[in-house]
């Protein structure tokens, strides 16, 4: 049996058919890797947003100490992974609200910081203007890119 070599038609034929098979993967691609990171966004928010409001609770119950001129929220979003000393126990060990602070997803670099990939808003900051102060009442992604939704990431 003789074996017959491929034409210059059939090759190109057949590098365009690949090419075209290709176009339609790579949005389809990018569509799942975005999809991904707004998952990972969405979990992040909810497990520190989480931690935030169960050491303000902490707080609120006198497990936790306070300056009495501090709204009960954390002094960082450092603490809840380090710990703050329980204020009923005589040894004062800490108690933990987080194992480890998630990075934003949306955050392309790695020289950062865990905590510094978030934006931080204090309790005397405006909703509609949140700034950083001597406390974090909430955290946000410092993205200006818009989610699969329309809607702005740092808004999330």
């Amino acid at each position: 049996m003789k074996s017959r070599g491929f034409s210059y038609v059939e090759v190109i034929f057949t590098v365009a058919i690949v090419a075209l098979m290709a176009t339609a993967v790579v949005p389809y691609v990018e569509l799942s890797v975005t999809r991904k990171k707004e998952t990972e966004l969405q979990r992040n928010l909810r497990e520190i947003r989480t931690a935030l409001d169960a050491y303000k609770q902490a707080v609120d119950e006198g497990v936790v100490a306070m300056p009495t001129d501090a709204s009960g929220y954390p002094p960082s979003l450092e603490i809840l992974v380090d710990g703050a000393p329980n204020a009923q126990d005589p040894q004062k060990r800490p108690i933990y609200f987080l194992r480890r602070l998630p990075r934003d997803p949306m955050y392309e670099g790695n020289n950062l910081s865990a905590a510094d990939t978030w934006g931080k808003r204090s309790y005397d900051s405006p909703p509609d203007s949140p700034k950083e102060g001597k406390d974090v009442f909430d955290v946000f992604s410092m993205s200006r890119e818009k989610g699969l939704n329309g809607v702005p990431y740092n808004e999330w």
